[in-house]
């Protein structure tokens, strides 16, 4: 997360979102990506998705939350997972969702979500939880957190949709041979808001709402399955358990967290979150001892070292952090934000040595992540360091596009372009950025026509 990242310093463009002003704080971070993408990836498969095509972001926010929206994207808050008491919850939840995703309900929700747009949004992260690390100026490139889901209505579904997406979801836990009983124990624990108004329940259960009739038929339906009592395995709870403590170590204050997990608690979960505490808390001596007994339990964790990393690169140690940030992607080379961390910390020591490393670390994260913004930003630091304006020009048009900013995405091209040797793939991709970003900007009297149109 840049280990929960300490600061998001860009937007990656993810998703094209329809409802209204939905200004949350997407967060990035590895460690719980891969978990996420391992627990949604077979039911995708099962319903006969693409996993590629399917969009998986985090938000966030302690509400219990997750939803569909822009066609074939799912949200989940931080909050969902910290509630769960069994990885089977989580995953009953995304086998959920996938089922709204199949059966397209986003897209038969009316006429009112097609017309309320939203700007194309989402995290970079060199980690995760930006906006909690306490980097309010960086993470000031993500839209403002301070509205809620102000706009849930949008996003209610039917209670036809809410069966057929109970049912698609058993048939996808026991096509992956998976425990249904974890849905049931997710509805069957917050049945109570039920009872609550709208506004006072948690937002999931404002959009899923849980009537008795399908409680029922969502039991009948467990109690068949093959599978309801099988246990989820050992390592999975212990997989949760450390993600549970890593959120919340950078998600509450120091105080808390030690509340929580107590000195006396020597288990690995309660020092990964102490680590964090301590950090927050100034207390890097205190960080270094918990984190450094993580490095000494697991040596082969990439994320322990990337945490580190983030410590010392953020306490103004770029350069000693360094070898911890290249140590994570020595361990884990296809992960790339832990190639941007690292590349991050070489250009951050103003030592020109290490330019081209770095370069080389953000070309290959680019290669597996294109619109990944911060990356191109960083490159064009590296460019402009080496005097190449032209290129480092080019990297900002290419952030700019993939911010969905395409009149800014146009000017830079424009410049890029008449500087770069003709015939080379920089030039033909300045070139083509220019085409692109004319293409998708409005006609000159089209932008007065939709500001009039507003409020008709």
């Amino acid at each position: 997360m840049r280990a929960l990242i300490a600061f998001i310093a860009g937007i990656v463009s993810a998703a094209a979102l329809s409802g209204s002003a939905l200004a949350q704080n997407l967060i990035r971070d590895t460690e719980i990506e891969i978990m996420l993408r391992d627990y949604t990836d077979p039911f995708l498969v099962a319903a006969g998705l693409e996993p590629s095509d399917v969009g998986l972001y985090i938000i966030a926010d302690p509400a219990i939350n997750a939803f569909v929206t822009g066609g074939q994207n799912i949200f989940m808050h931080t909050g969902t997972i910290l509630e769960a008491t069994d990885p089977l919850q989580i995953k009953g939840v995304l086998a959920h969702e996938t089922g709204h995703i199949a059966g397209a309900h986003l897209a038969r929700t009316g006429e009112a979500m097609n017309q309320a747009a939203i700007p194309m949004f989402a995290t970079l992260g060199l980690g995760v939880l930006a906006a909690f690390a306490g980097e309010g100026g960086a993470a000031g490139a993500l839209m403002a957190s301070s509205q809620q889901f102000g706009a849930l209505q949008f996003f209610t579904y039917t209670r036809t949709q809410e069966s057929a997406a109970d049912q698609a979801a058993i048939r996808y836990l026991e096509e992956t041979g998976t425990s249904a009983e974890g849905l049931m124990e997710f509805f069957e624990r917050f049945r109570y808001q039920e009872a609550f108004s709208p506004a006072r329940r948690y937002p999931y259960f404002r959009t899923h709402p849980l009537s008795s009739a399908r409680v029922a038929a969502l039991r009948e339906a467990v109690a068949r399955s093959p599978y309801a009592d099988q246990p989820e395995s050992e390592e999975e709870i212990e997989r949760l358990a450390r993600l549970q403590a890593k959120i919340y170590g950078f998600m509450a204050e120091p105080s808390q967290v030690l509340y929580r997990y107590p000195e006396s608690d020597r288990s690995l979960p309660a020092r990964y979150a102490r680590s964090v505490a301590y950090y927050h808390d100034a207390r890097m001596d205190r960080a270094r001892e918990e984190i450094e007994s993580l490095i000494a339990e697991e040596p082969d964790n990439p994320f322990f070292y990337e945490l580190y990393g983030q410590m010392l690169f953020e306490s103004g140690h770029a350069e000693e952090s360094i070898q911890y940030h290249q140590q994570s992607v020595d361990l884990m080379p296809q992960a790339p934000l832990l190639r941007i961390n690292l590349a991050m910390s070489m250009i951050a020591t103003d030592d020109d040595v290490y330019l081209e490393d770095a370069a080389q670390h953000l070309r290959v994260a680019l290669d597996i992540e294109p619109d990944n913004s911060f990356a191109w930003y960083q490159l064009s630091i590296v460019h402009e360091r080496n005097g190449d304006t032209a290129r480092a020009q080019l990297a900002i048009a290419e952030q700019s596009y993939a911010l969905g900013n395409s009149g800014r995405a146009l000017q830079f091209a424009v410049r890029a372009a008449p500087q770069l040797e003709r015939g080379t793939p920089d030039w033909y991709r300045a070139n083509e950025l220019i085409g692109v970003a004319q293409a998708s900007l409005p006609a000159p009297g089209e932008r007065r026509e939709r500001r009039l149109s507003v409020g008709r």
